[in-house]
């Protein structure tokens, strides 16, 4: 019987390229977003599900109840990039950030737990960020965001052990993706003390997305992770010098370090 599968954020970008690898491998997939009617698939199953509104969660997932019966694989992998300096930053859009980014993959989650729990198996994935551990300027809270859900994967993976459900982690780098025309861009206003610097950061984190890798690398780890009963808890995915700056974080002096940081952010 094929596994069920559902990719939250699948419209579009890494989502949509992992329901059409995994669909297309023999998976039943069941994508999610907030406005199905504003696209055309139809590799895979794509439904109104905003992982913001708790009712639509649990519409959504008693839907595929009805339909499956089961759920086997969760991807959490629904995000929303977030730019600005720090100190310009509001509250709302931080709310906005971490509701998206974190409460809500939290939520859905939480979801389908009892399920996978009940038939003692089960996947959950998280879509994370090379960025959660460590952090970029003008890209604090996105990093602090992807950096918590990092963490809560590994507490759910402990807990969940006992009853066979495993879970992992995937950190990618830059991929070829259109979360520049989605992100939140928390600048104030025109006059900002910081608008050179941050204009010149982001142009350059702009060009890094442009001139990425498909995010079918990813997809087909993913699948590779489904296939296998053996993973491990963390993945990262990127380029060299993405990975590796996870290394250099533990062995170098932080001021060094900071000034690494700082140079590839403008560069």
């Amino acid at each position: 019987m094929s596994k069920i599968i559902i990719v939250t954020g699948a419209s579009s970008g890494i989502g949509k390229s992992i329901a059409k690898h995994l669909s297309i491998n023999g998976f039943t997939v069941y994508g999610t977003c907030r406005d199905p009617k504003k696209y055309n698939i139809s590799d895979f199953n794509l439904l109104k599900c905003d992982i913001n509104n708790i009712n639509e969660i649990n519409d959504f997932i008693n839907y595929v109840l009805e339909k499956e019966g089961k759920i086997d694989v969760l991807i959490n992998n629904a995000g929303i990039g977030i730019t600005g300096p720090l100190e310009e930053t509001s509250q709302n859009d931080m709310k906005k950030a971490f509701q998206t980014n974190l409460f809500g993959p939290i939520e859905m989650t939480k979801k389908c737990i009892p399920v996978m729990r009940e038939n003692m198996d089960g996947l959950i994935i998280n879509i994370t960020s090379i960025l959660g551990y460590f952090g970029i300027p003008y890209r604090g809270i996105y990093s602090a965001t992807k950096s918590s859900m990092e963490i809560i994967g590994e507490v759910f993976s402990m807990e969940l052990k006992q009853f066979n459900i495993r879970v992992v982690n995937i950190a990618p780098g830059d991929f070829k993706t259109d979360i520049i025309s989605r992100r939140i861009d928390s600048i104030q206003n025109n006059s900002s003390i910081y608008k050179k610097d941050y204009l010149k950061s982001i142009k350059s984190a702009n060009n890094h997305v442009n001139n990425a890798q498909s995010p079918e690398i990813i997809s087909k780890l993913i699948l590779n992770i489904i296939n296998s009963g053996n993973n491990k808890i963390h993945y990262k995915i990127g380029s060299f010098i993405q990975k590796f700056s996870i290394v250099l974080k533990r062995i170098l002096p932080d001021k060094l370090f900071e000034k690494i940081l700082l140079h590839y952010s403008k560069n």
